[in-house]
């Protein structure tokens, strides 16, 4: 019985050298093998189909009726392959990218500055996507996504994107019941709300000098809308990025119950594969928000210092 499956890549490709230059030795050239190979390769199409697909006459070589039928659809079916694969190599550099990004994040930082990222890549169409959760890869189409934590992400790049100014407030009616503390460490008795990683009070406490910290009691909250408004509701003290709660500390529906401060590891991250090769409008993306927030935290560095 004939063997109707496809035949060996290489073979074709082979067929279609020789063929076309109507030369085993420059087949052999074109494809970076020796004329040797190239026989043999043939040989073994020929034995796979059944047919001869050259005649040999003296030291050239021509096609047979059956080569000649044969030429025109694995040729176009290279220049199809060609094609597509140019069709995805583009794809790579250019069409959509998309980011899923918190919604405050969104549209405290990042949808404001879009257009110097759209400005200097015309060719990219950024889709952003507003999410609590870190998306996943592998299933939701997400290129790269920025979020707000320690930054540990098994199995993914985690690049530092910003570091935000937080400050812990609770609601008027808890902190007239508890009292403004007079040390941070009175804190700690406190019914507090915490970030998903239950790290954040931890690492504010420290950074104001209290070792003896208790395990973090309380609920959490993947976003910080979310945790901000567990905090309105007096569900307890909750460490928010200053610029969210401003407004409301003004309007008198939040407290400050410390000052704000920065702590350089709770931070803003932006996560992806960690692939190799890194898709260059991945890498393009990265390359210009690492840019944007280096810039803004140079300018507050710099309002910061002494005059």
């Amino acid at each position: 019985m004939m063997d109707h499956r496809l035949p060996p890549l290489n073979a074709l490709r082979a067929f279609e050298a020789a063929a076309r230059h109507l030369s085993v030795k420059n087949a052999a050239n074109e494809l970076c093998v020796t004329p040797g190979a190239v026989s043999q390769m043939i040989k073994a199409l020929e034995l796979h189909l059944g047919v001869a697909l050259f005649r040999r006459v003296n030291r050239g070589i021509f096609l047979t009726d059956a080569g000649q039928g044969y030429l025109p659809p694995i040729r176009n079916a290279f220049r199809q392959i060609a094609e597509a694969t140019k069709r995805v190599a583009v794809s790579a550099d250019t069409g959509v990218l998309t980011v899923s990004v918190t919604p405050f994040f969104a549209a405290a930082w990042l949808v404001p500055r879009l257009k110097g990222f759209q400005d200097g890549h015309p060719e990219i169409d950024l889709q952003l996507v507003t999410s609590n959760t870190l998306a996943d890869f592998s299933r939701d189409g997400v290129d790269v996504a920025v979020r707000h934590g320690l930054g540990h992400y098994p199995g993914l790049r985690s690049d530092r994107v910003l570091v935000v100014e937080i400050v812990p407030v609770a609601a008027p009616a808890l902190a007239a019941k508890r009292g403004a503390p007079a040390h941070p460490a009175e804190l700690t008795r406190w019914p507090l709300v915490h970030d998903a990683e239950r790290k954040g009070w931890h690492l504010w406490l420290q950074a104001q000098g209290v070792d003896e910290i208790g395990p973090p009691r309380g609920p959490s909250f993947d976003d910080s809308s979310l945790l901000l408004k567990a905090v309105l509701a007096g569900q307890g003290a909750g460490l928010l990025p200053a610029a969210m709660v401003a407004l409301d500390v003004a309007k008198g529906r939040l407290v400050k119950l410390a000052d704000a401060v920065r702590l350089d590891d709770f931070a803003y991250y932006l996560v992806s594969p960690d692939s190799s090769p890194e898709p260059p409008k991945v890498a393009a993306f990265r390359a210009w928000i690492l840019k944007a927030a280096g810039i803004r935290a140079r300018q507050q560095a710099n309002k910061e210092l002494p005059s």
